[in-house]
């Protein structure tokens, strides 16, 4: 089992990571949002780590708390994401479809150029040299860290899918004008949706630069965009494992046909494509679909008569 860890222990935690982050991009979805933003606020929330755990003007609250210093900076990142997510969706989110895509695009963009050039960043180079988190020595022990983080995602999911708010962001999500008219605020409950998932991708962030050794402005641009989507969209994206499914198949698949070379990246492209034409739902969807038990054929009027005729 030790040996499975070592080998495998850095492709499992960043299919959990992937799942998280497929997960932040769901929340949006569920209020019908095509938000794109996810990666700017996960690569917010990686600086926000990387600076209190390397900077230093900070040793010395670092050495007063200890390991507490890693939650604090997961506390402060979600705070951050947070605030940056209320000020940026309440603008954005007047903005539907393929232009609320532009627009989040456009912030990841603004957000990367912002940290290539900032001295507190690293600029180009990033930040090196981050600690590990509780003094970790193998990279499957991060498990301890994100495994939970998914688990609470899942159960905080589950529980506002079923409550009031989870049934407003459905309205919404069908038809706004309607939600609007029954009394459904769209606006709220769409920054809502938009900062619960900033929050979320924030602490995967600051979770996932000392997994990583080493933040840059390179992990949160228009492809991390784009992947995050295809983990939503490929998975499910009226399920909330399908995110988590999505996440982990995409981020397995070209790891686990490595020794195929460049020729992964091809299969990989057409499991995409296959999956996009095949299973309009996602993965999770066509299982649903198959585990529904079909209704009952009635039969027609000639049938009927027929059995009754004597």
């Amino acid at each position: 089992m030790s040996d499975f860890l070592a080998t495998y222990g850095f492709l499992i935690v960043t299919m959990v990571q992937a799942g998280l982050l497929g997960l932040s991009l769901y929340f949006p979805l569920q209020a019908g949002q095509l938000s794109l933003a996810s990666p700017g606020f996960y690569v917010l929330g990686g600086y926000v780590a990387a600076i209190m755990l390397t900077h230093p003007a900070l040793a010395g609250l670092r050495d007063t708390l200890g390991n507490f210093m890693f939650p604090l900076t997961w506390v402060v990142a979600a705070l951050l994401s947070g605030v940056l997510g209320l000020l940026v969706g309440i603008p954005a989110l007047r903005l539907r479809g393929i232009y609320l895509a532009l627009a989040t695009i456009a912030f990841v963009s603004v957000l990367q150029v912002v940290a290539l050039n900032l001295s507190i960043t690293g600029g180009a180079v990033g930040i090196f040299g981050i600690p590990q988190a509780f003094g970790f020595q193998d990279r499957w022990q991060y498990l301890f860290v994100f495994g939970p983080l998914l688990l609470l995602t899942l159960l905080f999911t589950r529980q506002l899918e079923r409550s009031r708010v989870g049934r407003a962001l459905r309205a919404v999500r069908e038809d706004e004008l309607a939600a609007d008219a029954m009394g459904v605020p769209p606006t709220h409950y769409k920054v809502m949706a938009f900062v619960i998932g900033a929050v979320l991708a924030g602490i995967v962030g600051a979770m996932s630069a000392p997994f990583l050794n080493t933040w840059n402005a390179k992990q949160g641009t228009f492809d991390a965009s784009i992947a995050t989507l295809a983990f939503v969209l490929i998975g499910g994206s009226r399920s909330l494992w399908g995110p988590v499914v999505g996440g982990a198949l995409l981020t397995a698949v070209p790891e686990v046909l490595r020794f195929l070379a460049d020729w992964r990246l091809v299969i990989n492209g057409l499991v995409l494509v296959v999956a996009s034409l095949y299973l309009p739902q996602g993965i999770v969807g066509a299982l649903q679909k198959l585990a529904r038990p079909r209704p009952p054929v009635r039969p027609g009027p000639a049938a009927s008569r027929a059995e009754v005729r004597p």
